[in-house]
C-alpha cells in the first residue's frame, strides 16, 4: 500500500515553522509500516530548509520515506508541465481528517488489519459485537 503522511500535526505536534515534539508512537508505527513493505510518502507543505529539517528529524529517528512531496523518488517535478501536488496513493494520514487524527495504534490497526475506523470503533465500544462474532463450542467439545 502507498501511504501519504503529513508531518506537522500528524508525526509531530503543531509548532510550525519549528518542529514540535513527536506525537506518541508516530515514528515507531511508521517504521513498523515500512517494515511491512508499505511505501510511505512524506506529504507536507514544508519546503526548502524547513522541509530539509523535517526530513532530517525523521532520519535521526530511523524513519525513511519512499518519496517526499512526490509520487516516486525519481519524479522530476521541474520538468513536468502537468505536475500536481495531489499524490496517487492508497491512503492519507493527516491531522486534517474529518474527526481529527486517530491515535497511532488505531491507525496501525486500520492499515494492518485492513479494517475501517467504524469497524474498529464498533469493536472497541461494543463488547457484545465481539461475543456475538465468537462461535460457541458445542457442549460435547468442552475440553
Amino acid at each position: 500500500m502507498t501511504i501519504a503522511v503529513d508531518f506537522d500535526g500528524t508525526i509531530v505536534r503543531h509548532r510550525y515553522p519549528a518542529i514540535g515534539e513527536e506525537i506518541p508512537f508516530a515514528v515507531s508505527t511508521l517504521k513498523m509500516l515500512t517494515e511491512e513493505r508499505h511505501r510511505l510518502i512524506l506529504w507536507t507543505v514544508r519546503e526548502g530548509k524547513l522541509l530539509d529539517d523535517a526530513v532530517e528529524w525523521c532520519r535521526q529517528r530511523g524513519l525513511e520515506f519512499y518519496a517526499i512531496n512526490r509520487d516516486f523518488p525519481e519524479e522530476d517535478i521541474s520538468r513536468n508541465a502537468h505536475f500536481t501536488r495531489k499524490l496517487k496513493v492508497d491512503l492519507w494520514i493527516d491531522d486534517r481528517n474529518i474527526g481529527g487524527l486517530p491515535d497511532w495504534g488505531t491507525i496501525y490497526r486500520i492499515i494492518h488489519e485492513r479494517k475501517t475506523l467504524e469497524e474498529i470503533l464498533t469493536e472497541e465500544l461494543n463488547p457484545l459485537v465481539q461475543t456475538q462474532k465468537m462461535r460457541k463450542r458445542p457442549w460435547w467439545k468442552v475440553w
